[in-house]
Parts: C-alpha cells; sequence; structure tokens
C-alpha cells in the first residue's frame, strides 16, 4: 500500500452540508436559520446573552481566591507507611500499586498522624517535620526526591 491509495473506511466521512446554494438543494435561502430576529443575524450568539437581563454569571456573588499556581500534594500519614514489609523502599509508584493513593498530583507529602514502627526508605516529594523524625526514629530514611 502506498501513500496515496490511503483513504477512510467507508462510513467514517460525511460530505459537508453546503448551505445557502439555492432552495433547490433543501438548505438554501435563509440557511437553516430561519427569518429575521438575532439568531439569524451573522455573528450575534453571544454566549451567556440573557436578552439584556444581567447574566448569571454576573448576578452571583464572587467569593475567595483560587491559586492557579498553588502546589497540590497527595497526602498520607504515617499510619500509611505501615502497609510495607520492614526494609522496602516505599515511593509514589509504590502508593499507587497498594491503592493508598489514587493519584499523585504534585507530589506526594507524608504527614505526622499515626506511628510507625518499621524501618522504611521513604522517597517522596515532602514530609512534614513531625514525619520526617518519626520516619528516622524508627531507623528508616526519608528522601527528598
Amino acid at each position: 500500500m502506498m501513500l496515496h491509495e490511503l483513504k477512510p473506511a467507508a462510513g467514517a466521512t460525511k460530505a459537508a452540508k453546503r448551505k445557502g446554494r439555492g432552495h433547490g438543494s433543501g438548505n438554501g435561502k435563509t440557511a437553516g436559520y430561519g427569518h429575521k430576529g438575532q439568531k439569524a443575524r451573522s455573528g450575534a450568539k453571544k454566549a451567556g446573552f440573557e436578552g439584556g437581563q444581567m447574566p448569571l454569571q454576573r448576578r452571583l456573588p464572587k467569593r475567595g481566591f483560587n491559586n492557579i499556581f498553588a502546589t497540590r500534594y497527595a497526602t498520607i500519614t504515617l499510619s500509611d507507611l505501615e502497609k510495607f514489609d520492614a526494609g522496602s523502599t516505599v515511593d509514589a509508584q509504590a502508593l499507587l500499586e497498594k491503592g493508598v493513593i489514587k493519584k499523585t498530583l504534585d507530589g506526594v507529602k507524608v504527614l505526622g498522624n499515626g506511628t510507625l514502627t518499621k524501618a522504611l526508605t521513604v522517597k517522596l516529594t515532602a514530609y512534614s517535620a513531625s514525619a520526617k523524625e518519626n520516619i528516622e526514629k524508627a531507623g528508616g530514611k526519608a528522601e527528598v526526591i
């Protein structure tokens, strides 16, 4: 097969509707826009326009602030690390496989809730001060990646 012989599968493409090509075409004269009115004019379909009434997006109160640059962490606790065997390496992939987290977002942060009794090598994005202290107290390592 050559490049010039390639074509879409049967039924995959449809011919374009040729509007405004005479009334014999079934789509001539008003070209499917009806008679007069704002919707029959070109460029007159403004999204959110409510006929002069104050639009919904302007009627509703605006509250708060959404920081689009914020770093969002998937958080786990020390007690979540108890699911791993002593001496194993815990990283984001291992947490996903065990079902501890659903997605990593911008990284994974360990919080100091709960207790850890096993020595683990933890390779994650961020740690709270108490979490890092407890991991090292249990004989493990807390590495930032």
